[in-house]
């Protein structure tokens, strides 16, 4: 997936707009006409996905995007802030010394949309119900160590947890802990359709497949987010450059995610006098992954040598025309704990280097691999990516590549099964640690089930900084794991991005509405003066 939330202190900073606009401060959300939202991110309802507006069975950018509008979790993140704090929840804390406990206190009054009363036994439903699903491309990992749920009364639900989890809390603030109504979704299977029921700050009004959907102020909502409007209309593009089309004509207030690099590169050099783009850093990191199971890709000789060719900053340059930057680590610049160790493994690109470590593994021919790429939809840049990555590492003249296209839904699917050799997946943050730029990947529980298994960071290093509270005392550990995925290159950094969001000159709270995970936080969106 790609995933969600702010900023580490020591990212706080660099994920400041770059330009910035006046922002609406206060305010409950007045009335008025809706704010039009475009988007060129899909979100697909087909035989492999059909229900894709389930917290348990959607686990991507798109999906989460609307998820945070519209669902509630226990905790949240305030504007600028670091720190999850209460949201449906009025008060958490860990219980005892050992960790394992942690207990929340429900805020009274807290209702569904549709007017139904929410407490502790929604709670532990929407967690419970997570785990019994188990989706194969859902969010259920990230809450893979609760044990057991209690909810004694119903204000007060304690998660009993099998090890101490210092990023507990966190985990609690996304999707994969929203709350669904218990007496509308299934327990053990998902609500299919293009239908949700939260208890966020918007409803779902209505959805047109490909088109729009259409959100509401949820009047039942009492959380603790300050909403700036009463309504969003959400506009759905395949065509970034038609929604560019759409926000200059006027029927747009605002464009997010996506756009592409040369409409980036267009928008900064010839600003548009009607609307205003925003740049920030952010912590979407891409990676290639290597299926080591296949027999090109078994010898760690191979994956090292793909590492000594791949020129990222050739692709950031030429791709993506440096609106993204070279990445050299699992864990992002920015992150706390990174370090470049593939830089410091590998240095700079030298086929030289590649062709001594192929030759000194005994392998003297040319290596055969299919790089499968998602098709690309709106800005995104997958196909010319995943060519110019071939076009390296056959210029070497070391390898004999090919890349071929696949349907999202497909892809996904493809790709958690182990059918692909190579493939890039764009991953978002759930939360800002860096346990989340390494635990999808070689926890027990994972987003993508990769077949290398990294033993040291699954069972020593995982656990033991999930035990750290204080998070800067994790820096060697995460720092080893780090230098081990250099070493047996089961993934490859490729680069992290930076973001952007355009919005009309009446439109204010642009510049926080899309945090560092690209999640469109509708609620910071509002129309003239700001309060």
């Amino acid at each position: 997936m790609n995933r969600k939330l702010l900023v580490l202190p020591a990212l706080l900073g660099a994920l400041a707009p770059a330009i910035t606009g006046c922002g609406s401060s206060g305010g409950s959300g007045g009335s008025g006409k809706p704010i039009v939202v475009g988007t060129t991110d899909s979100i697909e309802l087909t035989k492999d996905n059909p229900a894709p507006l389930d917290p348990a069975t959607s686990y991507d950018s798109a999906t989460w995007n609307v998820f945070y509008n519209t669902f509630q979790m226990l905790l949240t993140y305030q504007r600028g802030s670091t720190t999850p704090t209460p949201d449906a929840a009025k008060e958490c804390h860990y219980a005892g010394t050992s960790g394992l406990t942690y207990q929340c206190t429900m805020r009274d009054g807290e209702k569904f949309s549709t007017g139904r009363s929410l407490t502790s036994t929604d709670v532990k439903f929407s967690v419970d119900r997570m785990q019994k699903i188990h989706w194969s491309d859902g969010p259920s990992s990230l809450i893979s160590d609760v044990k057991s749920v209690d909810a004694p009364d119903p204000q007060t639900v304690v998660f009993h947890l099998k090890h101490p989890d210092a990023t507990f809390p966190a985990k609690l603030a996304t999707p994969a802990a929203a709350i669904v109504d218990s007496t509308v979704y299934p327990a053990k299977k998902p609500y299919t359709g293009w239908r949700l029921v939260g208890s966020g700050p918007y409803k779902l009004d209505s959805w047109t497949a490909g088109k729009q959907a259409v959100f509401s102020k949820n009047a039942h909502y009492d959380g603790t987010l300050k909403m700036h409007n009463s309504a969003v209309t959400l506009k759905m593009f395949a065509d970034s450059n038609k929604m560019e089309d759409a926000i200059k004509s006027g029927q747009l207030d605002v464009m997010s995610r996506q756009l592409s690099p040369d409409q980036i590169q267009a928008l900064q050099s010839n600003p548009d006098p009607d609307f205003k783009l925003t740049q920030s850093s952010g912590g979407e990191a891409r990676y290639l992954f290597l299926n080591t199971d296949a027999p090109s890709l078994k010898k760690v000789a191979v994956r090292q040598a793909m590492a000594q060719i791949i020129d990222r900053q050739a692709i950031t340059r030429d791709v993506y025309q440096r609106t993204a930057v070279p990445l050299y680590s699992v864990v992002p610049q920015g992150i706390t704990t990174h370090v470049n160790s593939f830089y410091d493994t590998y240095g700079e690109p030298s086929v030289k280097n590649a062709q001594k470590t192929l030759t000194d593994a005994g392998i003297t021919s040319k290596v055969p691999l299919t790089i499968n790429f998602r098709r690309d939809n709106g800005g995104t840049m997958n196909k010319a990516e995943a060519e110019a990555i071939a076009k390296q590492l056959d210029a070497s003249g070391l390898f004999d590549v090919h890349v071929e296209a696949e349907q999202w839904n497909a892809f996904l699917k493809a790709a958690g099964e182990g059918k692909y050799q190579v493939f890039a997946l764009s991953w978002l943050p759930d939360f800002p640690d860096p346990d989340n730029y390494i635990a999808p990947f070689f926890d027990k529980e994972t987003f993508i089930p990769l077949p290398y298994n990294l033993t040291e960071i699954r069972n020593t290093i995982l656990p033991e900084t999930r035990s750290q509270a204080q998070r800067s005392a994790t820096t060697d550990a995460f720092g080893a794991a780090q230098k081990l995925v250099a070493e047996q290159v089961p993934m490859l950094p490729l680069w992290q991005a930076n973001q952007y969001i355009a919005a009309r000159d009446d439109i204010t709270g642009a510049e926080w509405a899309l945090n560092a995970s690209t999640t469109t936080q509708f609620w910071e969106l509002g129309r003239g003066a700001s309060g």
